[in-house]
């Protein structure tokens, strides 16, 4: 039996045990003739007690998980229903016995029936509604636990595409610069090497800001070591908190973006990537721009990052994280604020 099964059981013993102490001996009850101070409330409230707790836990145990819940509403309420007169016409049998010992007028017997009837209608009633709100938790603990399940499960199926992806675009980087420079080729495929360890290895589902954004970092010298002097490149990072944590790799598709769509006009300063990275308050925004060429980025196959990562964000930051893209006519935006 695991923890919360014993603390149910022992809410359960001590509810029934304070009830009978309280109407029994920590009060002077008078209850249909029967009273504290002759003593014979003690043994009517046992009896009485016992019949209330069987059809609490009838509803419970047999007719709720039984009859009712495989939609037998007629056949449910009939065997409430009659459960509750049978229990209802023993006590009061009891009771008529109890008048005998103790000399109780027995004109009483009929108030101590309707009585019983009523109490046992609140006790089968309050059977049926703890069971019903017991499998209704229950049930959205179930659908919690398999929406969690499915969003893990989409989760990994979405970083498992980032690794081919960036793969793909990283291999493109260096393969730009195999015969004009072999020697920084090397340099950034080693660096290439441990930004996908990163990726594959050390990108667990929360990680440290700063360590993310050193990634990036990594990630946006290789692309200006590629580019060279062809793309005028502004970088900005401002950090208040390094230490707080987020989902690794969501800020790279939308610098990769940047880089791979970036304009590349004979004249170097029209091509233009601005990136800025600003944490304050635990809210990380992120802003990139690129320069665009239309025309030649108009049939342009790609988007899986961008898709990626827009599936991702909203799995994991779905009511605190806001995207704005914008494509004008020679400049593409990217706006986006995630409260970490």
């Amino acid at each position: 039996m695991n923890t919360s099964k014993i603390v149910i059981v022992a809410a359960h013993v001590l509810f029934w045990l304070f009830n009978f102490w309280f109407i029994a001996f920590g009060s002077e009850f008078n209850w249909n003739g029967f009273s504290t101070i002759s003593g014979s409330l003690t043994y009517a409230y046992t009896y009485g007690l016992i019949f209330n707790a069987i059809l609490f836990y009838t509803q419970v145990f047999w007719l709720f998980p039984k009859i009712y819940i495989h939609n037998k509403k007629v056949k449910f309420f009939v065997l409430s229903i009659s459960l509750i007169i049978i229990i209802s016409v023993i006590e009061t049998y009891c009771d008529y016995v109890l008048y005998g010992v103790y000399k109780i007028n027995y004109e009483l017997l009929e108030g101590s029936f309707i009585t019983n009837l009523i109490v046992h209608i609140v006790y089968s009633g309050a059977g049926f509604y703890y069971i019903l709100k017991f499998e209704y938790k229950k049930s959205e603990k179930i659908k919690q636990n398999l929406l969690e399940e499915t969003y893990k499960t989409e989760l990994k199926y979405l970083k498992a595409q980032l690794n081919p992806h960036f793969l793909f675009n990283g291999i493109n980087s260096i393969y730009h610069l195999i015969g004009k420079n072999n020697t920084l080729a090397k340099d950034t495929l080693l660096q290439f090497s441990g930004l996908l360890r990163y990726q594959l290895y050390e990108s667990s589902t929360h990680i440290l800001l700063e360590k993310e954004l050193d990634y990036v970092s990594k990630y946006i010298k290789i692309e200006e070591t590629r580019r060279g002097s062809d793309v005028l490149l502004d970088y900005n990072m401002k950090l208040e908190n390094p230490t707080i944590k987020m989902a690794p790799l969501l800020l790279i598709p939308f610098i990769e973006n940047a880089f791979k769509h970036c304009s590349n006009h004979v004249d170097s300063s029209a091509n233009r990537i601005k990136i800025k990275i600003e944490e304050a308050g635990g809210k990380l925004h992120l802003y990139v721009a690129n320069s665009y060429d239309q025309l030649i980025n108009e049939n342009v196959v790609g988007g899986i990052g961008l898709t990626n990562v827009q599936k991702r964000l909203s799995l994991l930051y779905p009511d605190t994280h806001q995207l704005k893209i914008n494509k004008e006519k020679d400049n593409y935006i990217v706006d986006l604020s995630i409260r970490l």
